[in-house]
């Protein structure tokens, strides 16, 4: 005797969390995702039907498939995904589980989602995320974006957060993340920001040229007396 599950029919769609880069269409025209893991080939919108990556006709999620959408049940344990090398660029997805679902332990594996909320990372330099730029690589007809500040952002081919928001459709938000702690630290530090913070190192490397120029001179005036 084979014993099944029952079946769970919930008055709203369940919400779970993942991790994906987000990415923007060649021709500028439209936003979207790709995965982290095995989907990662199939760029996806904000509302989409998941497709069986290996190619066969049945309708995820299959039971003797691994295909269709992925995601966790707890928000911490998507976040800790960032944590990794590989997936530091990534953002933070909020979604709705619609459709046809396999509840298992941590998560769902499901037919068709809508990602509500993105969350973008802060910027490799570590201050908080205001565009997403081109991270240099990306898939056919695709390129992968990567939260960035205003100045790391500069010269890439980028969109606002906004901007990304308008063009994914569906009413998705897009959110910035807080800087890194350590920027955050240093920015709170005897209450100057970064740009003064900034200009006081600069002004520091200045002085410290300056004591460099003048002991090579006196080195030189020694050396000189030496010889005379």
């Amino acid at each position: 005797m084979r014993l099944r599950l029952p079946a769970e029919r919930p008055t709203e769609p369940p919400t779970g969390y993942k991790i994906a880069h987000p990415v923007l269409s060649q021709d500028g025209g439209r936003a979207g995702f790709t995965g982290v893991s095995l989907g990662g080939a199939l760029p996806y919108g904000v509302l989409d039907d998941a497709s069986c990556v290996y190619g066969l006709r049945h309708r995820p999620p299959a039971r003797r498939c691994d295909c269709g959408f992925h995601c966790v049940h707890d928000r911490a344990v998507a976040e800790a995904l960032l944590c990794t090398a590989e997936h530091r660029a990534a953002a933070l997805l909020e979604v709705s589980v619609l459709g046809a679902y396999i509840r298992f332990e941590r998560g769902f594996r499901y037919a068709r989602q809508r990602v509500r909320t993105v969350t973008a990372g802060p910027c490799g330099c570590g201050a908080a995320a205001v565009a997403l730029a081109d991270a240099g690589w990306g898939r056919p007809g695709w390129r992968v974006l990567a939260p960035r500040c205003g100045g790391c952002a500069r010269g890439r081919t980028a969109v606002s957060l906004a901007g990304f928001a308008r063009l994914a459709g569906q009413g998705l938000r897009v959110l910035a993340g807080a800087a890194s702690p350590g920027l955050a630290e240093l920015s709170s530090a005897d209450g100057l920001g970064v740009p003064e913070l900034v200009a006081e190192a600069a002004l520091l490397q200045a002085r410290l040229d300056w004591f460099q120029s003048q002991l090579a001179r006196l080195g030189e005036r020694g050396t000189g007396g030496e010889h005379g």
